[in-house]
């Protein structure tokens, strides 16, 4: 069995989480009302600031920041992962491996996920446009501004990218991973 090792300091933390065989499901209307749900639950008894997001049909990036001192994002994760599973479970239930039914997984979500430590306001950076530039990257948008389950409008709102930022054409290619 694989050992993963997880941060041990810093409270800031860029995230990939995978559907279950990258199914394209997660931009489904049933599923992202049950994720907003589920994250405004968790966040209630184990808050975290949402710095940056982006939800593409088979995964999503995030950046969280978590309350100084705590880097208990594994059971955030979890919580939020059992709470879409219990509310979509049934509409999206497909046939799973027997090793995954015995310990009881999901078939909306890869069971593991991956975290990055955020290092410097520079990594924070990279990883900000990594996630805003994602659907444009994947062939999902011209533009970063026309995704529209992304934090890229808040972006804009608060003056910190321009509207026609993260185009297909003319842009670096930006890769964190």
């Amino acid at each position: 069995m694989s050992r993963f090792r997880r941060a041990e300091t810093g409270t800031t933390f860029f995230f990939t989480v995978v559907a279950y065989r990258r199914r394209p499901i997660l931009c489904d209307t049933l599923i992202r009302t049950a994720l907003r749900e589920a994250i405004q639950a968790v966040r209630r008894t184990h808050p975290f600031s949402i710095d940056g997001w982006v939800l593409l049909p088979d995964h999503l990036h995030c950046i969280w920041t978590l309350p100084p001192d705590d880097i208990d994002f594994s059971r955030r994760w979890s919580q939020i992962k059992h709470c879409v599973s219990h509310a979509c479970g049934q509409r999206y239930r497909i046939r799973a491996s027997d090793a995954a039914t015995a310990r009881g997984e999901s078939t909306i979500w890869q069971r593991r996920f991956w975290e990055h430590r955020i290092r410097d306001e520079v990594d924070m950076q990279r990883h900000m446009d990594y996630i805003h530039f994602n659907p444009v990257k994947h062939g999902h948008a011209e533009n970063a501004a026309t995704w529209p389950y992304s934090t890229f409008g808040r972006y804009v709102r608060n003056g910190m990218h321009a509207q026609d930022w993260g185009g297909s054409a003319g842009i670096e290619k930006l890769d964190v991973e």
